[in-house]
C-alpha cells in the first residue's frame, strides 16, 4: 500500500507552480468557465473526502471544495516533485 496524500505538501506543490492540469481536466474547466485561479483555491482551501493511494502512477485524493458558493470536485495525483 502506497503512502497516504500530504495536504500540506499539495499545497506547496500548487505554490511552487509545481502541478500539470490534464488535458481532460482543461475541457471540463472549460465547459463550466472554472479557471485556474479558481482550481488551486478550491485544493488550497478544500477537504479530501476519498483517497485512492493505489492510483498508478501516484497516489490520487478527490478534494470537495467551493469557488463562489458552488461546490466543486477536483481530483489531484501527487507525485514525487509536482501533483496533477
Amino acid at each position: 500500500m502506497k503512502t497516504k496524500l500530504d495536504p500540506e505538501r499539495i499545497k506547496k506543490f500548487l505554490k511552487e507552480d509545481k502541478f500539470i492540469i490534464s488535458n481532460h481536466a482543461r475541457v471540463r474547466m472549460f465547459q463550466r468557465n472554472v479557471s485556474t485561479d479558481n482550481i488551486k483555491g478550491i485544493v488550497m482551501k478544500g477537504e479530501i473526502i476519498e483517497e485512492y493511494p493505489e492510483d498508478e502512477p501516484c497516489p490520487s485524493a478527490l478534494i470537495l471544495g467551493f469557488s463562489e458558493n458552488i461546490p466543486y470536485h477536483v481530483v489531484v495525483a501527487q507525485c514525487e516533485d509536482h501533483m496533477r
